[in-house]
C-alpha cells in the first residue's frame, strides 16, 4: 500500500511539473506558477494522500460513536464505540447546561458520558434514571414559569415569526444553503408564503439521520435548547405538537402546531435534500 502510495505520488509530482513546464512555453497562456507556489501545491495533494491512508488505516476514521462515547480499536483490529472514559475539566460557566432532570451539570460531556454509562449498566452510573437523560436547555438550571394558556394561545405567531426572523438572517448572513435560500427569496417576495416557507425550511433542517418524514424530541434539540431559558412556553408547545404522544413530530403535525393549513405545507425536504447534495 505504501509503495503504491509513494509511486503515485511521484507520477503527480512529474505530471505537475512536466504541465507546469507546458504552461511555462505556451506564448498564450498566463505565466506560470512560481516555483514555491508550485511546490507548497505538490506539497498540499501529498499531505491529502497521506492523510486519506492514515484513514483508511484507521478503522475508527469511519466509525461514528454518538454523544457520550468514543472509538477504540480492539484486539482484532475492529473499531468498537466505549463510554468516553473522563471529559475535560470545565471552568467556563457558559459550558454548563441543565438536564430533562433539572440538574445542572458542567458540561454535556458529562452529562451523556453518564447516560452511557448507565446504558451500559456500568458500576459507574450513580442512578438507572440517567439511561434516559439528555440537555434540556444551556446554562445552569432555572426557574422556569409556568406558560399561562393566554401565552400559549399566542405562541404559534410568536413562533411563526421567529421561524421566519431566522431564515431570513441566515440569508443575509449567506449562511443558507441555495435551496433553503430560494424558500426564503420566495418568502419575501410572496408574503402569502412568509410562515409556511419558514415552517417548511426549519423541519426538513431538523429531519436529521435518518430522513424520516419526522422530527424526534433528540432531533429538536437544536431548536429547544436555546429557547428554554429565555421562552419558558417553547417546551409545553413542542409538546403539543406531539399530538399523538409517540415522541414524534410529522410535518403534518408540525404544520397544525403553527396554525398553518395543511395546503399551505409541501413536503419540499427531499427537493431540498437532493438540492444540497447535488451542489456538493
Amino acid at each position: 500500500m505504501k509503495y503504491e502510495l509513494v509511486l503515485a505520488l511521484a507520477v503527480f509530482a512529474c505530471l505537475v511539473t512536466v504541465e507546469a513546464s507546458e504552461k511555462k512555453h505556451h506564448k498564450h497562456l498566463k505565466a506560470s506558477k512560481h516555483p514555491d507556489v508550485e511546490q507548497r501545491d505538490i506539497q498540499d495533494a501529498i499531505d491529502v494522500l497521506m492523510t486519506d491512508e492514515a484513514d483508511l488505516n484507521d478503522p475508527c476514521a469511519r466509525k461514528h460513536c454518538g454523544a457520550g462515547r468514543e472509538c477504540h480499536v480492539n484486539q482484532h483490529g475492529a473499531a468498537e464505540c466505549h463510554c468516553i472514559s473522563s471529559c475535560p475539566e470545565e471552568v467556563d460557566p457558559r459550558r454548563m447546561i441543565c438536564s430533562n432532570y433539572n440538574e445542572t451539570w458542567n458540561s454535556d460531556c458529562e452529562l451523556y458520558r453518564m447516560r452511557c454509562l448507565c446504558k451500559t449498566h456500568s458500576t459507574e452510573c450513580v442512578d438507572s434514571k440517567y439511561d434516559h437523560a439528555h440537555v434540556e436547555y444551556f446554562g445552569s438550571c432555572k426557574d422556569v414559569s409556568e406558560c399561562s394558556s393566554d401565552e400559549m394561545i399566542d405562541f404559534p405567531r410568536r413562533m411563526r415569526d421567529w421561524l421566519f426572523n431566522v431564515m431570513r438572517d441566515l440569508a443575509d448572513r449567506h449562511d443558507l444553503s441555495p435551496h433553503f435560500l430560494k424558500l426564503e427569496r420566495e418568502a419575501e417576495k410572496d408574503l402569502s408564503r412568509k410562515w409556511a416557507n419558514a415552517a417548511i425550511w426549519k423541519f426538513c433542517d431538523l429531519d436529521g439521520h435518518p430522513h424520516d418524514r419526522k422530527v424526534s424530541r433528540h432531533e429538536l434539540f437544536p431548536i429547544r435548547a436555546p429557547l428554554m431559558s429565555l421562552e419558558h412556553c417553547i417546551q409545553p408547545f413542542l409538546d403539543n405538537c406531539d399530538v399523538d404522544d409517540d415522541h414524534f413530530i410529522t410535518l403534518k403535525e408540525w404544520g397544525n402546531c403553527l396554525q398553518l393549513g395543511e395546503d399551505e405545507i409541501e413536503d419540499k425536504c427531499d427537493e431540498v435534500r437532493d438540492g444540497i447534495e447535488n451542489s456538493i
